[in-house]
């Protein structure tokens, strides 16, 4: 394939994921056919196929894509990795709520996704138990440091992720009026007297 070809085949694939982005946001994933995400991309509809097989392949290429995102967030030089210190809880906890703020759409298309899909739902099981793994280590140090996690290290930090999560949609739907900073300081108190039984 030359240069401009692999250049013409990345845009339109570019063009699909930006699309679908935005159809998602717009009416769900689940209300969304391949024919308006081509439409949307200004693509044919037949090239949809030549870079995914389904909407699903399609959603997973959304889902890896933050994946890698997520990974690139974690490099920053002043990530803190200590849980046991409130400035990295509050690191993680801005960061994730930032970060899923950004990109709602697509995670409300995947939850949506995994509520009709069993094989796309062990996907998303995994991607989040993948996640928890990558900071599985920011709380290895509770028990020398005499602090007890509320449960299994993979638990509570599933109970931080939910949590952040669960507001994060109380606010986009309208059920809770806070604002980042607003939401950020209570998530990070919240969240660091849960794991850690201390007052922040």
């Amino acid at each position: 394939m030359t240069g401009s070809r692999r250049e013409r085949a990345a845009e339109t694939e570019q063009a699909l994921k930006t699309a679908a982005r935005g159809l998602f946001a717009e009416r769900g994933y689940l209300n969304t056919k391949i024919t308006d995400i081509t439409a949307a991309a200004g693509r044919a509809a037949g090239s949809f196929y030549n870079h995914f097989a389904s909407k699903e392949e399609l959603l997973s290429a959304l889902l890896a894509d933050l994946a890698a995102a997520g990974d690139a967030a974690a490099g920053r030089a002043d990530h803190n990795p200590d849980f046991a210190d409130p400035d990295g809880v509050r690191y993680h906890v801005e960061s994730f709520w930032r970060f899923a703020r950004a990109h709602t759409p697509v995670l409300r298309a995947v939850n949506q996704a995994a509520l009709v899909d069993a094989g796309f739902a062990r996907r998303v099981a995994e991607f989040s138990r993948a996640q928890r793994a990558d900071i599985a280590d920011h709380v290895e140090g509770f028990e020398a440091a005499g602090l007890r996690l509320p449960s299994t290290p993979d638990a509570s930090l599933a109970m931080m992720f939910l949590l952040v999560q669960g507001l994060l949609d109380a606010v986009d739907d309208g059920m809770v009026e806070l604002g980042d900073e607003q939401a950020v300081d209570g998530l990070t108190r919240f969240v660091y007297r849960g794991l850690t039984g201390r007052d922040y």
